[in-house]
């Protein structure tokens, strides 16, 4: 369903001449599809994000689009046309403006020229006055307007509109039309940029990128991927074609293509070279057009398996043990981009989803897995992380995972949830493990609470994964430097290994990424250096179930998968 927020979504608020959207809410009441208290919180948070009574319980999940869309046609007797009833054959619009029928969300039913009887149209907005008083005006009387779901009539609409093979027909606007619809105009009508588009997503799947990045210079709009962690610019766009490559993006991930001032977040589903891909697109204005972030996401749940994650045996084995406890608060802790997400997918694919009841709140939510509940939050609408939290507790959950405890609010809730018998995963922007404990005094937890509730904290990096096509072995002398680098001696006859750089590898000796890891499980000596001063509790207090990132990567050194230099580069870092 697009974003009710949009300035298109904000004009089905009024239920009919002579009602109120108190009688609509009452009728939702009637109809058994609201409770009241929910009905109560809905004028609350109407009252603080505005729109109409409709907006908001969609927006809050309290009616579902089709329960909201069929109350307010039988509170204003209108008719309600589904999908199903919608032409399959895009109708000729001769004479009608595109970006009229974008901007109103307006799907004809029929063809619309001189020739053709009256059109009838559906709509989510048909109730709005002022559209059906410029619809009378540009046909001389009314045509019949029927209501219709948001979400359908908007992807009919772009894919009449957008994404037509034959994508001449689109219409080119009215003289007055601005600068962006003309552009719309020009990537919907040449093939050429959509061709361009899956040639970019093409190679960044071949590639193995995580991401694509899309940016505008003065000269110059420059294409890069992040491979491994690393950023590699691969093509260059002229300014002339890139509003349009955008514009395409955009269409794709049904963000609002009008929209250049403010940024915007989307998603969408691909295949590619027979891979399905999730894609989330982040775009940002800048001084010289919009920057795109396409994060690609391969739907491949068997990579969502701890043993697929490069544990060490012990903390494999500790991690089983941890997420066996029935309550209590797990940790996954380290910077942007080093897999928190992923290890938290993979530890709640290891429980036995269908025998408990799993709830996480994400933000964004980035894989779709089975046994999952998963709420997506919405700061806009007050909808945050700790709001969410409080919810989860009423709705009987074995398993919580919260995307991030960003504040003292949503990990003060998150421990209360672990002591009333929940077992809560979550994240932290930490450097190692201890530091976990640091944050959450700082965040004004209570130490106590802290002993209490935490059953471990597991910090983790990713490092780069030599590449098995050109890896070479160290002369003997540079590996017993490089294992006294990590702080260890080298076992005689160990032999370790270099990059060295093919065509497989981009010629960088590395290709794919390994994590490393440092696993903290609370024991009773640590809870009595938190409970004595835990905001000075040093990493020499923690006992780590396979020792601490420096140690875990040493030993991924020894089973010749990365190099010393790779794990000093990334673990080297404190809090």
């Amino acid at each position: 369903m697009n974003d009710l927020s949009t300035p298109a979504a904000q004009t089905p608020v009024d239920p009919g001449p002579g009602s109120s959207e108190e009688a609509l809410g009452e009728h939702l009441l009637a109809a058994g599809k609201l409770s009241r208290s929910d009905l109560e919180r809905a004028w609350q948070a109407r009252h603080t994000m505005g729109g109409s009574l409709g907006q908001v319980l969609i927006s809050l999940g309290l009616v579902s689009e089709i329960d909201m869309y069929t109350a307010l046609a039988q509170h204003a007797g209108r008719r309600l046309v589904l999908a199903d009833d919608f032409p399959q054959e895009r109708p000729e619009l001769a004479g009608l403006n595109s970006a009229f029928l974008l901007a109103h969300k307006l799907l004809p039913m029929g063809d619309v020229a001189a020739d053709a009887p009256m059109p009838r149209f559906v709509s989510p907005n048909a109730l709005d006055a002022p559209l059906a008083e410029a619809l009378r005006l540009v046909f001389g009387e009314t045509p019949q307007l029927d209501l219709g779901l948001d979400s359908e009539v908007t992807g009919k609409l772009q894919e009449w509109l957008f994404e037509t093979e034959n994508e001449d027909e689109i219409v080119a606007g009215t003289p007055q039309a601005n600068e962006f619809i003309e552009q719309l105009r020009d990537m919907a009508s040449e093939a050429p940029i959509i061709r361009r588009v899956n040639q970019i997503l093409a190679q960044a799947v071949t590639a193995g990128a995580s991401d694509v990045h899309i940016e505008n210079y003065e000269d110059r709009s420059v294409v890069r991927i992040r491979v491994d962690g690393q950023i590699y610019p691969v093509d260059e766009i002229g300014n002339h074609d890139a509003p349009a490559v955008v514009s395409r993006i955009k269409i794709l991930s049904r963000l609002d293509i009008a929209e250049r001032r403010m940024p915007q977040d989307g998603r969408t589903r691909l295949r590619v070279h027979g891979r399905d891909i999730d894609v989330r697109v982040s775009t940002v204005p800048t001084m010289f057009g919009e920057s795109v972030v396409m994060r690609l996401l391969e739907k491949n749940l068997d990579l969502l398996s701890l043993p697929r994650l490069q544990f060490s045996p012990p903390n494999l084995a500790a991690m089983r043990e941890l997420l066996a406890i029935p309550h209590g608060v797990l940790l996954v802790t380290g910077p942007t981009g080093s897999g928190k997400s992923t290890t938290l997918y993979a530890s709640l694919m290891s429980l036995e989803g269908q025998n408990l009841k799993i709830l996480t709140v994400e933000d964004p939510v980035e894989y779709h897995l089975p046994w999952l509940n998963q709420v997506q939050v919405q700061p806009q609408i007050g909808l945050d992380f700790a709001h969410v939290l409080r919810s989860f507790l009423r709705q009987d959950p074995d398993v919580i995972m919260v995307g991030e405890m960003r504040d003292g609010e949503t990990a003060g809730i998150a421990v209360q949830a672990a002591l009333t018998g929940h077992l809560v995963l979550s994240t932290l922007h930490t450097n190692s493990a201890v530091g976990a404990i640091v944050r959450l005094i700082n965040f004004g937890v209570p130490p106590y609470l802290i002993t209490a509730s935490v059953i471990g904290v597991l910090a983790q990096r990713l490092v780069r994964r030599l590449c098995d096509h050109c890896k070479t072995p160290q002369p003997p002398e540079q590996a017993q430097a490089a294992a006294a680098s990590l702080g260890m001696d080298l076992p005689h006859g160990q032999v370790l290994y270099e990059a060295a750089g093919c065509d497989a590898c981009r010629h960088t000796g590395y290709r794919g990424r390994l994590a490393v890891h440092e696993l903290l499980v609370m024991n009773d000596d640590i809870r009595r250096a938190i409970l004595q001063d835990g905001s000075s509790i040093s990493a020499e207090q923690a006992r780590y179930s396979g020792g601490n990132l420096l140690r875990d990567g040493a030993t991924k050194v020894l089973q010749g998968l990365t190099t010393s230099e790779e794990v000093l580069r990334v673990v080297a870092q404190e809090d």
